[in-house]
């Protein structure tokens, strides 16, 4: 399946991430052929990085890693729905357990789960 996957011009998939027990989108990431395989090889999150260009696993700094439960693929082969259980209290970096906390008018409507302060020495 994976050869079948269509990647953007840059050799990225868009991958939501949904928590496997409660079904919370908690980010939305990119992956390319070889974060995608580490993934599935190691059975956690594995992304790349477009601003840094370079690979990342998810909680590789916060310890906030998510365990894959499952990897669907949309009916166009061009994203990716990884289940997750989401190890830590959240999978944002601002100390959200999701990355989706804000209304469109920008409004948080979403408590903290931790502090980012804390977790990634940010002030």
């Amino acid at each position: 399946m994976i050869k079948d996957l269509k990647y953007d011009e840059k050799g990225l998939i868009p991958a939501i991430i949904q928590d496997y027990g409660d079904g919370t989108v908690l980010m939305m990431a990119y992956m390319n052929a070889d974060s995608l395989k580490k993934t599935i090889e190691t059975g956690f999150t594995h992304f790349w990085s477009r601003s840094r260009q370079k690979f990342w696993m998810k909680g590789e700094t916060s310890g906030h890693t998510q365990e894959v439960k499952e990897v669907l693929v949309d009916c166009d082969n061009d994203t990716l729905l990884v289940k997750v259980l989401q190890r830590g209290p959240g999978a944002c970096h601002t100390g959200h357990r999701s990355c989706f906390y804000r209304n469109i008018e920008g409004k948080a409507v979403a408590s903290m789960a931790f502090s980012a302060a804390d977790v990634y020495g940010k002030k």
